[in-house]
């Protein structure tokens, strides 16, 4: 055993921790707006989950009268990288058991994961233009003034 290389899978061990605690932090707090903004500014939203008992990059949200994949492809048209749905159905078109099981709603959902180093003004970027497209879609599923 070489005791160099050991020493320095330690040392960049507790680097790689230190910065994956930083990430975290830093993308908990971003969650936090989008949970914040969400609840607030969107029309029948349903933020879903524990606000603290959560992973940090994570974040679903509901909206009444919305088709999530027609949410989903509006989005990424404008460049946003989101999914409907729960993780653990993502590769399905059927709604979530996970979520049905939290007795939220199954469907006009989004689940937005921010990777390391995602920016304070891309989550306001994206915050500023979900509540128009929302209405879009509802508007274009004939959801308007329910």
């Amino acid at each position: 055993m070489s005791v160099p290389a050991a020493l320095a899978a330690a040392v960049a061990l507790q680097v790689a921790a230190a910065d994956r605690d930083a990430a975290d932090t830093a993308r908990r707090a971003l969650v936090d707006t989008v949970r914040a903004r969400v609840g607030a500014e969107v029309p029948d939203a349903e933020v879903v989950g524990d606000p603290d008992g959560r992973l940090p990059h994570v974040v679903t949200f509901s909206f009444l009268y919305v088709d999530g994949e027609a949410l989903v492809t509006a989005l990424d048209a404008l460049g946003f990288a989101v999914a409907s749905g729960s993780a653990c159905t993502s590769s399905s078109l059927e709604p979530s058991h996970v979520l049905a099981a939290m007795g939220v709603l199954t469907h006009g959902n989004v689940r937005l994961s921010l990777p390391r180093g995602a920016r304070a003004d891309d989550v306001d970027r994206f915050l500023d233009v979900l509540p128009g497209v929302v209405e879009r879609v509802r508007h274009a599923g004939g959801a308007t003034g329910l």
